[in-house]
């Protein structure tokens, strides 16, 4: 027995019961990154501070408002998280909820290199002028809604199809999120370096732009010579074969996922040792 009445059956239970709650906590933060909903998070927090302060400093008025607002807090989130919560239902009836298969999401980032390397290799021998930026770790709702969802699978053809001249979303970026095409006709930040070479378009101030913000890969295919480049951490890469941007593609997404997923599971094996 430990502690009185609490036995070793009893702590597991807690530190299962809280290890639970925990883990479920991180997957719904996983399911609304990058989306409104996080915004939506951060102000229920700033409510909650509120009603704090009120409660230490005795404003009766501010403390009656704000229970008000968090009496009434659960119907709102309900429906202003409505998509999430759809979203994570139908995973947890997929059964992908709780799981991680660490090979198919190898294999969704390799087939995804594949169909923007054929794209662009498309696009260039035609002089399709296009953006495109690859979210990574940083999450981009900001800029996806500046554009037109699309939520689509990633493949050339769809990828190419979009910006095909004088096509309704051929002006702006493509963003995507491992197989998936998010949105397309986005706006991203341009440079301000002054560094940048006056030959180079929007295109690749844009490009330039969003690598300064976020760890997101952005490629730009010239209109005008046709030529492949991309953005990553603030440096552009010009003048890209197709070889080279498969390699770049490669080792920041596939080499990187194997990297941090080797760490993880090193890192549990590690702890329960």
């Amino acid at each position: 027995m430990l502690n009185g009445d609490m036995n070793v059956l009893d702590i597991v239970k807690i530190i299962t019961d809280i290890a639970i709650v925990w883990y479920v906590l991180y997957k719904l933060l996983m399911l609304i990154r990058g989306t409104k909903a996080i915004q939506l998070l951060k102000g229920i927090f700033v409510v909650i501070i509120i009603y704090l302060a009120s409660v230490l400093f005795d404003l009766s008025t501010v403390r009656m408002i704000i229970w008000q607002v968090i009496m009434w807090g659960p119907l709102g989130i309900i429906i202003l998280f409505q998509p999430e919560l759809r979203r994570a239902l139908e995973q947890l009836g997929r059964g992908s909820f709780f799981s991680r298969n660490t090979t198919s999401e190898e294999e969704e980032l390799n087939q995804s290199i594949e169909a923007i390397v054929a794209s662009c290799k498309y696009m260039a021998k035609r002089r399709i002028g296009a953006l495109i930026t690859i979210e990574r770790e940083t999450a981009m709702g900001d800029y996806v809604s500046t554009g037109i969802p699309i939520n689509g699978n990633l493949t050339n053809q769809l990828l190419t199809n979009i910006f095909i001249p004088n096509t309704p979303l051929h002006d702006g970026a493509v963003i995507i999120s491992r197989d998936e095409i998010v949105a397309a006709a986005c706006y991203l930040p341009l440079s301000e370096s002054p560094f940048i070479s006056k030959e180079l378009g929007t295109r690749h101030r844009a490009a330039l732009g969003i690598s300064e913000v976020t760890d997101a890969i952005t490629i730009i295919v010239s209109e005008e010579t046709g030529d492949v480049s991309c953005t990553k951490n603030g440096e552009l890469h010009r003048n890209l074969t197709t070889e080279q941007l498969a390699d770049i593609l490669e080792t920041e997404l596939v080499r990187k996922f194997k990297t941090s997923t080797t760490k993880a599971w090193n890192w549990r094996g590690k702890k329960n040792e």
